[in-house]
């Protein structure tokens, strides 16, 4: 999966088919063979170099697969029993390939938002894993506080990230899809003061939100529970 994920992170925003031409070099053009193409193993076999050109091959490749088969992982050993497991699996998957092509070109495509409501859909009909107005709710709530900040933003924000926002609320509903929003909004304002003052960005310098929301929702499907629960205690609610 994070393989494929990553020809998806590459390709999507490209505009080139994540299907067809079958996965080769990017420096070369040479087709991969199946051992070149073994997830992680095949970069540390190769010594991160490609066969046939020797030029370099992204650390990225390894790191989406590791980070894949860690977070599903992680997810399914938290969640397993849930009715929402399988959501959160996909869901999990989608904010992944979100991340990266959002970090890279600052953007969220249609397509993966569209993708993300059509299995939300198709796993409410199926094995439904959280009640409809609820669901509607959440998505509702989160679409308009993030058009809020939009708006006001004046641009700071892109739009991406209030769509985002809502399909994040569809498949959390309420209470842990604003719960994701405080996560990533503080996230992001503490990463975002930390690189200020390691003088790694200024203040006109843009950061992707998008990542942050994904991490924000991550915690929130992996911990959202214990989170409300540690919350409750401290303020002895």
């Amino acid at each position: 999966m994070g393989s494929f994920f990553n020809v998806v992170i590459h390709r999507l925003p490209r505009g080139e088919s994540i299907v067809f031409p079958a996965s080769h070099c990017v420096h070369c053009g040479v087709r991969l063979s199946a051992k070149e193409l073994i997830p992680f193993f095949s970069y540390a076999w190769q010594r991160g170099r490609c066969r046939h050109c020797h030029k370099p091959i992204s650390l990225r490749y390894p790191l989406v697969e590791v980070l894949t088969a860690a977070l599903l992982g992680l997810i399914w050993y938290l969640r397993q029993g849930v009715p929402a497991v399988y959501a959160y699996l996909a869901f999990t998957s989608l904010l992944i390939v979100i991340s990266f092509i959002d970090f890279d070109h600052f953007l969220i495509p249609d397509q993966l938002l569209v993708a993300g409501l059509g299995v939300w859909v198709l796993l409410q009909l199926i094995v439904p894993f959280i009640a409809w107005p609820l669901a509607l709710a959440g998505g509702a709530l989160a679409f308009a506080l993030m058009l809020v900040i939009y708006v006001l933003s004046r641009g700071g924000m892109g739009f991406g990230d209030v769509k985002l926002a809502g399909l994040i609320g569809l498949y959390l509903g309420t209470t842990l899809g604003v719960l994701s929003l405080f996560l990533a909004f503080v996230l992001g304002a503490s990463i975002g003061l930390v690189l200020l003052a390691l003088r790694l960005k200024s203040r006109k310098d843009a950061l992707p939100f998008g990542p942050f929301l994904a991490i924000g929702a991550y915690l929130a499907m992996a911990w959202g529970p214990d989170f409300l629960r540690w919350y409750q205690v401290f303020f002895g609610l």
